[in-house]
Order: C-alpha cells, then sequence, then structure tokens
C-alpha cells in the first residue's frame, strides 16, 4: 500500500466555513497546513502567516516553502470586491509563487458559467471567479478546481459524490445540486495528492448513498481541460471581450510555472 507523500500546504480562506473543513481534512492526510490571515489571530490546527491577499507584495512568506495552496476564500458583496478578493487574490498568490512549482486546488462555485442571472448581473461574481478559473489554468501549476453545489444543503443520507462537467445545471438554486462542506474540503484536499485530478475542473454534489472510500476512479473518469476552459463549458465570456487589465494579467501568468 502506497501512502501519499506530507505536503505543506498554504490555505488562503482558512477562516471561513470551508476553509475550517479543510484544515481538519488536511491534518487527517497528514499534511502540515499554513493559513493566510490579516491578522495574528490563532487557527487551530494550523500555523499562520500575515499577508494581505490583495497585495501580491505582501505574500512573499505565505508562498515560501509550500508544496501546494488550496483557494476556499471569497466575499460578499459588489463587483469590487469580488474582483480584489475572489480574482485579485489568486492573481496575486500566482504571481507571488513565481516560477516555483506548486500543486493548486481553486474551490469556485457551481453555475459560474452562467453570467445572465440575477446575482451575476448585480456582482459580477461568476465572471471574477470564472476569470480566476481561467489564471490558474494558464498558470503551468498542475491543479484541480471544484465547482461545490450548494453547502450543507444535502439530506443526512445525501453523501453519494458526483463529480460534473460542462456546468449544465443552471437554476441558480439548490435544486442545481447540494454537497455538505465537509466534502467539499475532503476533495480538495484529496484532488492535491491524486494524478487523476490533475488538470480537471467539475462540479461538485452529493446523491443519496454513502460516500466513496477511493476517489481515484471518479477523478480519472473526468475529461481533462483544454485550454482556459472547463470540458464543456459555455462560450459565452471570449477573451477578446475581456477588459485590457484581465487580458494583461492572463499574458502575464501564462506559463509563469512551465517546466
Amino acid at each position: 500500500m502506497t501512502t501519499s507523500p506530507a505536503l505543506t500546504i498554504l490555505l488562503v480562506g482558512g477562516t471561513g466555513s470551508i476553509g475550517r473543513h479543510v484544515v481538519t481534512a488536511a491534518r487527517r492526510a497528514g499534511h502540515h497546513v499554513r493559513v493566510l490571515t490579516r491578522t495574528h489571530a490563532a487557527v487551530e490546527g494550523a500555523d499562520v502567516v500575515v499577508g494581505d491577499l490583495t497585495d501580491a507584495k505582501s505574500l512573499g512568506a505565505a508562498v515560501d516553502g509550500v508544496d501546494a495552496v488550496i483557494f476556499t476564500h471569497g466575499t460578499h458583496g459588489g463587483e469590487p470586491g469580488v474582483r480584489d478578493v475572489d480574482y485579485g487574490g489568486v492573481r496575486n498568490v500566482l504571481e507571488a509563487a513565481g516560477a516555483r512549482r506548486i500543486r493548486i486546488a481553486l474551490m469556485t462555485a457551481i453555475g459560474v458559467t452562467v453570467r445572465h442571472g440575477s446575482y451575476n448581473r448585480s456582482t459580477k461574481a461568476h465572471d471574477w471567479k470564472r476569470r480566476a478559473e481561467r489564471l490558474v489554468r494558464a498558470s503551468g501549476h498542475p491543479y484541480t478546481i471544484v465547482r461545490p453545489g450548494w453547502f450543507d444543503y444535502n439530506d443526512p443520507d445525501q453523501h453519494h459524490l458526483h463529480f460534473l462537467q460542462g456546468d449544465h445545471r443552471r437554476a441558480g438554486d439548490a435544486s442545481d445540486g447540494v454537497i455538505a462542506r465537509s466534502q467539499i474540503a475532503d476533495i480538495l484536499v484529496a484532488s492535491l495528492t491524486s494524478p487523476g485530478a490533475t488538470s480537471k475542473t467539475f462540479e461538485l454534489v452529493a446523491e443519496p448513498g454513502a460516500a466513496q472510500t477511493d476517489l481515484e476512479p471518479p477523478f480519472t473518469a473526468l475529461a481533462p481541460d483544454a485550454g482556459l476552459e472547463g470540458p464543456g463549458d459555455r462560450d459565452n465570456q471570449p477573451i477578446t471581450d475581456e477588459p485590457q487589465d484581465v487580458r494583461d494579467d492572463l499574458d502575464r501568468i501564462t506559463g509563469l510555472a512551465d517546466a
């Protein structure tokens, strides 16, 4: 029986509702966790490193010596916060890491390619999260992108994991799919050491039944990403129509960690 290597993981979003579960899952898997915070506030089970996610120059200590980064961060409110945190935070960590190859697990959201719903029209949250996905795909780092369904809407017996692709569930409510926060954390952590999860983007939901104990078969069965999009994603946010600063970011990040 082989065991996965112990990793030093930078957790971005470690004080949030998913991040706390990631700390538990990572420690259970034998990994060391470093949580990025803006203060020296303690996080049980993890070291903390102070840095500002919106300032790449403040993140050198955070990325120094890490093997992997898990992103579970996010903000609420209007477009400026989503742009600066959900998107800008990913860009800034990638820039701080530079050419050092790290394994990345990025959490976005089911429905991230839905542009014309009321939520995205008011916040542009989906647009900015999708741009963050593109940065990760372009960076040259090995990665997995997880788009979870609605947090903790699952029934007590609803834990059998389903990995979907193409972002076809577009109702904008819990009928799109549900998933326990703890299971999102388990998937993010497991993806870091899974060969089958590399270069994959998928929606994560749970159906009635027990959770799988072996995640490698469902990871391996997924189609890999092609270019800057997830498999089957709608072509409704063309790069050529993106703001110039977004295209500049993409050009600067592309191939940053290629061997």
